[in-house]
């Protein structure tokens, strides 16, 4: 009876150990398993309840209308390199957005292909409806003027730290428009009832008005709170007669040259040009955030 009795009691120990152990198992499992994560949503409470990101912000741009006189250099010139004068009339409705105009009166001066292509190519009966028999920069395409409405955006600004001990409000835009663009090119000649081609007066330049999309990118230093400091890329790209040659208009494709000068001889350029602005904002103080 007394074994009988030990071996239930051993029996009974066995298998309260092995639930204990299924039980510590079953916890372990349930305390290790991933739980969904959640997101819990923070009150601020006290003076930042509802407050702004930022205070006191100056908004140099918002409500102020802007003068900037502008000089600007043409770009990667085959024959005629272009220096720009004029400026930049500009609303800005917000910090961010802005309409204005701007515009610009060219100043050409050969470059060094020119020079040597006026010094050193031949005058003779295969170059006489290219090459002009007195100077040849004379028949080369320049830029006189350009007019261009635009709207400007500003998604991002800052400072800019140099030296790590002056501080310059700074802000980044891009601008998009229409620009019209006054040219100087060679004429059209060789065709029914024009001038011939070989003709000295056929190399004179006359005037047009090319239209082209206009973009680029442009950074603003703000010196004090009404003048700025600004540098900016700008893209023009359209088709124009730059030398004045005659290389299209016949063959397959009207790839080959025809003995006339006309639109067909207009090669496509992507115009480039960089620009340096002094801005000018009226209101002179700016608007500064709640």
């Amino acid at each position: 009876m007394t074994m009988t009795i030990s071996s239930v009691r051993k029996t009974l120990m066995n298998r309260a150990v092995n639930v204990a152990l299924v039980a510590v198992a079953a916890t372990a499992a349930v305390v290790v398993m991933p739980k969904t994560a959640q997101a819990q949503e923070i009150q601020l409470t006290g003076p930042l309840a509802g407050a702004p990101a930022v205070r006191d912000l100056r908004q140099y741009r918002k409500g102020r209308f802007e003068v900037a006189p502008v000089v600007a250099f043409t770009l990667l010139d085959e024959y005629e390199r272009t220096t720009l004068v004029g400026g930049r009339l500009q609303y800005n409705f917000t910090d961010w957005f802005a309409f204005g105009v701007w515009g610009t009166y060219g100043f050409s001066g050969e470059t060094d292909l020119t020079s040597q292509i006026n010094e050193n190519a031949g005058r003779n009966n295969r170059t006489a409806v290219n090459v002009s028999p007195g100077n040849f920069a004379d028949q080369t395409a320049k830029i006189k003027w350009i007019a261009n409405p635009q709207v400007e955006f500003t998604p991002f600004r800052g400072k800019l730290a140099l030296f790590n001990s002056i501080f310059v409000d700074t802000d980044a835009y891009i601008h998009a428009g229409v620009a019209f663009v006054g040219l100087d090119e060679r004429g059209d000649c060789g065709a029914k009832d024009q001038i011939s081609c070989t003709d000295p007066a056929s190399f004179n330049t006359a005037s047009r008005v090319a239209i082209a999309p206009s973009f680029g990118i442009g950074l603003n230093f703000y010196l004090t709170s009404f003048m700025s400091l600004g540098a900016e890329y700008r893209a023009l790209p359209f088709s124009w007669n730059r030398a004045g040659f005659d290389t299209k208009g016949s063959g397959s494709d009207n790839n080959f040259p025809d003995n006339k000068i006309d639109s067909q001889d207009q090669t496509f350029k992507f115009n480039q040009i960089i620009a340096i602005s002094l801005g000018f904002s009226f209101p002179t103080k700016p608007k500064i955030s709640p």
